[in-house]
């Protein structure tokens, strides 16, 4: 499956900085959407005898589709995110971008990948940076 979605060069730099935590969020979100009990806000004690006003539990319910429909398009956003990405590993052909991509993707820093390669920051940075032309094609 290929998708028609392109991004700019800063938003790669973006993806690639937030992919660990959105494959995460990705997981929790859909989790969440799975889940169609909806109970409202429970009253309790004198609170629970008052009359209620008119259409709370409509309005309550139509607020939380709301949320709903404002959360699956978040996730919509981040599968794209992340799908842009798989589809286009096979662009990083040299093995030391490989690694870092791999470094990337798995939430390091540049730094912790410098220390990890034994190679300055700034050379992480260089390779970071074709990785990121490399998926801008």
């Amino acid at each position: 499956m290929t998708t028609a979605v392109k991004f700019s060069k800063h938003q790669i730099y973006g993806i690639l900085r937030d992919y660990h935590w959105m494959v995460k969020e990705i997981k929790r979100i859909d989790r969440e959407l799975q889940e169609t009990d909806f109970q409202g806000t429970a009253q309790y004690g004198i609170e629970a005898t008052l009359p209620k006003p008119q259409g709370v539990v409509g309005r309550a319910l139509e607020s939380e589709a709301i949320r709903r429909v404002n959360k699956s398009k978040r996730l919509n956003k981040f599968i794209q995110e992340v799908i842009f990405i798989n589809e286009n590993i096979p662009n990083i052909t040299d093995e030391k971008e490989k690694v870092v991509l791999d470094c990337l993707l798995d939430g390091m820093s540049l730094t912790a990948i410098s220390i990890h390669l034994g190679v300055s920051r700034r050379h992480v940075s260089n390779l970071r940076d074709g990785i990121v032309d490399k998926l801008a094609k």
